[in-house]
């Protein structure tokens, strides 16, 4: 499937910006598969507009990448840059990363998380069109035929930037992309209780459905409940290996 969304209007920059700006805004593109493995990316007139940042504030950005093999530039008449395939990175390397959070830290970006789609989808309520909409199902459709992990959390972290792109806000829209970098891919782990995709695709379904009648309140609500079952499920896995370290502990 091919997504009908503007790549551009998710990783603008809010001003010209440092390098080091653009780097992370590329890497959070890539990584949630706004450009995706394989794909060639725009000329480097072009990025720069998208970014809102002079072009060889680009292309010094682009040079990092291409050292740390995110992407690859190819010579002639076909050539360019092109995003370069990765790995899906294992349950275990997940698991450790989970580990590495505190529960502190864990409900506070989950309190961040819900108030900021929360007032997304209040305020696509009341901005968003039609084409919004066709949007927004687009990644409900793409969740369900997600053959891996991968797939799965970048149509479900498209599904909350759509919602955030069409509240018309640059801020939220920006904040629910670093959010999804952090959290998204932690949300699609394994676990006693994985996700369930008809589950997850239900919610959106749910939140898509207010937003189209303008039920602003509804729509917040829905978001800001699914926001906050993901992260009980984080919440828990967090705490069963906290006790898995510390019966190991007890053992010796």
């Amino acid at each position: 499937m091919k997504s009908p969304a503007n790549n551009g209007s998710f990783i603008r920059l809010r001003q010209e910006g440092r390098t080091e700006q653009v780097i992370r805004r590329m890497m959070e593109a890539i990584d949630l598969g706004l450009y995706v493995e394989g794909q060639q990316l725009p000329s480097e007139t072009e990025l720069a507009m998208q970014f809102g940042v002079a072009t060889v504030t680009l292309r010094e950005a682009l040079g990092y990448l291409r050292q740390v093999g995110v992407i690859e530039t190819r010579r002639g008449r076909n050539g360019g840059s092109f995003v370069c395939a990765t790995e899906e990175l294992s349950a275990e390397l997940m698991l450790e990363r989970l580990d590495e959070w505190s529960l502190i830290e864990l409900r506070d970006l989950g309190d961040e998380h819900r108030a900021i789609s929360g007032m997304a989808a209040r305020l696509a309520a009341e901005r968003a069109t039609p084409d919004s909409y066709r949007h927004m199902a687009f990644h409900i459709e793409a969740l369900g035929e997600a053959g891996n992990r991968r797939e799965r959390r970048r149509a479900d972290a498209r599904f909350h930037m759509e919602i955030a792109a069409h509240s018309q806000s640059v801020r939220l829209t920006h904040a629910e992309i670093r959010l999804q970098s952090q959290l998204g891919e932690l949300l699609w782990l394994p676990g006693k209780e994985p996700p369930e995709v008809a589950t997850i695709q239900r919610e959106h379904q749910a939140i898509l459905d207010a937003i189209r009648q303008g039920e602003a309140a509804s729509a917040g609500r829905l978001a800001e409940a699914h926001i906050q079952a993901g992260i009980r499920r984080l919440i828990s896995m967090k705490m069963a290996l906290m006790e898995t370290r510390s019966g190991g502990d007890d053992e010796h």
